[in-house]
């Protein structure tokens, strides 16, 4: 029988559940989760192995109208996503019309290689509203096959998977056969930390910082690892910092016993807050960060 591999993007507005579906998908938790716009800033492949198949999924930041560099960066993940595709997944949930970005949409329309539209969220409504969106999108995108499914109760997903594996090209796989994705381990560590920023800080704070985990150390029983946090001002130090330390200390708890499950051993972190200002405006900061130069 002959193998197949293929790049497979997810592409959609903010909050659609494009990483709640890698996940479900490749099995693994590689995409963090809140409820805020702009959770996923990197474009994360996640990797789902057959025994003749190899599908590279690839988890973009939602589509947005930029109103910074960093914010250009993460379009641009959007705009590679477009471009080296082999299949197209562009996500809505039930009862969303449009997509936030005019030209993003003519590529759906045009696009050289299968779209497949995903109705998420329907256990959120009844018949009736998935049977306007089913019509609404058939009229949108012609072109495009639909699938209504719920990717956080797993509804629909594997026959999704299913399909995507029948219209992979014949392919040698890309990545080796025991492969989950193709971040390195100090990218989870700092997402893993971001999320809890996500989750327990409000406003403006989330979105001024960025993690950088200067050490990350592995023995046979534990991992040590020290990672600092990022902010703009003095002001957002503080907020993070909290009361005698209590905030980061949260964040560094509820980071380490997700990093145990993730790694499967004893985890020992250290968090450290640090001004870098105005950052997500600074091209060298960004590439430093790894917004600049990543590729299929």
């Amino acid at each position: 029988m002959e193998h197949k591999a293929g790049f497979v993007n997810i592409v959609g507005n903010p909050n659609v559940g494009k990483s709640t579906l890698m996940n479900a998908l490749v099995g693994e938790r590689l995409s963090i989760i809140t409820s805020k716009a702009q959770t996923t800033r990197h474009r994360i492949l996640g990797i789902v192995n057959g025994e003749d198949f190899q599908m590279v999924l690839s988890d973009t930041p939602g589509i947005i109208k930029p109103a910074y560099k960093l914010q250009e960066s993460m379009m641009e993940f959007v705009k590679n996503a477009f471009e080296d595709a082999d299949c197209i997944l562009y996500m809505v949930e039930l009862g969303e019309k449009e997509l936030k970005n005019e030209a993003f949409e003519k590529r759906l329309t045009y696009a050289q290689v299968p779209v497949i539209v995903l109705i998420n969220k329907i256990d959120k409504g009844d018949e009736a509203q998935l049977t306007d969106a089913l019509n609404h999108w058939k009229e949108r995108l012609p072109q495009a096959e639909i699938f209504a499914i719920s990717a956080l109760e797993n509804f629909g997903v594997p026959q999704l998977l299913n399909r995507i594996v029948e219209i992979l090209p014949a392919s040698p796989a890309y990545y080796p056969k025991d492969a989950l994705t193709d971040k390195p381990e100090r990218f989870f560590v700092n997402e893993s930390i971001r999320e809890k920023i996500l989750i327990h800080y409000k406003k403006e704070i989330p979105y001024a910082v960025e993690i950088d985990t200067e050490e990350f150390f592995e023995d046979e029983d534990i991992i040590r690892i020290r990672s600092v946090i990022m902010v703009e001002r003095e002001t957002q130090k503080g907020i993070i910092i909290g009361h005698k330390g209590t905030a980061v200390k949260r964040i560094g708890v509820e980071a380490r016993k997700d990093l145990e499950k993730f790694f499967g051993k004893q985890v020992h972190l250290e968090l450290y807050v640090k001004v870098n200002k105005n950052w997500r405006s600074d091209e060298k900061q960004l590439k430093r960060f790894g917004y600049k130069g990543e590729n299929k």
